[in-house]
């Protein structure tokens, strides 16, 4: 009977660490969002997101005040259609702009949100116009070199000058 009364404890006690370790990784991996504050969904589009996936943050000064919900594709105009979740207790001026920003030279991307001077505040449904893309490593590295090139090509790098010439009478 006591050996049984132990085996029970003990099972109990690692089941426990087994949930708490399995909570921790999942917000570490950021794929939970224990949140039970109200939201607002708003919606943006962007010609380019890069790598933003969605429950990514959406911070305003580096305070998460938001999250994606979802991102899509709008055929109308060929553009992602990103949904957010802005937290109830945080009001944006409706001409507040958004644009995608990566944490360090190549950590996570989020979306980063600049208040606007707008008396009206965001609601539920509004849509933000005034967005930027993110910035693709890739595309900076390809237009930097076909800068260099095109400079080579142009004849914008300098002569080398020639020294010691004689004249021959």
């Amino acid at each position: 009977m006591q050996r049984s009364k132990i085996d029970v404890w003990v099972g109990l006690f690692v089941l426990v660490g087994a949930v708490a370790i399995l909570f921790l990784a999942l917000q570490a991996a950021n794929l939970l969002n224990l949140n039970f504050q109200p939201v607002y969904k708003i919606a943006a589009e962007f010609d380019n997101i890069g790598g933003l996936k969605p429950k990514a943050s959406v911070r305003s000064g580096g305070v998460i005040v938001g999250r994606v919900e979802d991102i899509s594709f709008n055929d109308q105009n060929f553009q992602a259609r990103v949904t957010l979740d802005m937290q109830s207790r945080y009001a944006f001026p409706k001409d507040s702009s958004l644009k995608i920003l990566t944490s360090g030279l190549l950590g996570e991307q989020y979306i980063g949100i600049q208040a606007g001077g707008d008396e009206n505040n965001l609601v539920g449904g509004d849509v933000i116009r005034q967005t930027q893309s993110a910035v693709v490593l890739e595309n900076l590295i390809g237009q930097f070199l076909f800068s260099k090139t095109a400079d080579e090509s142009a004849g914008t790098v300098p002569p080398v000058p020639v020294t010691g010439t004689t004249d021959k009478k």
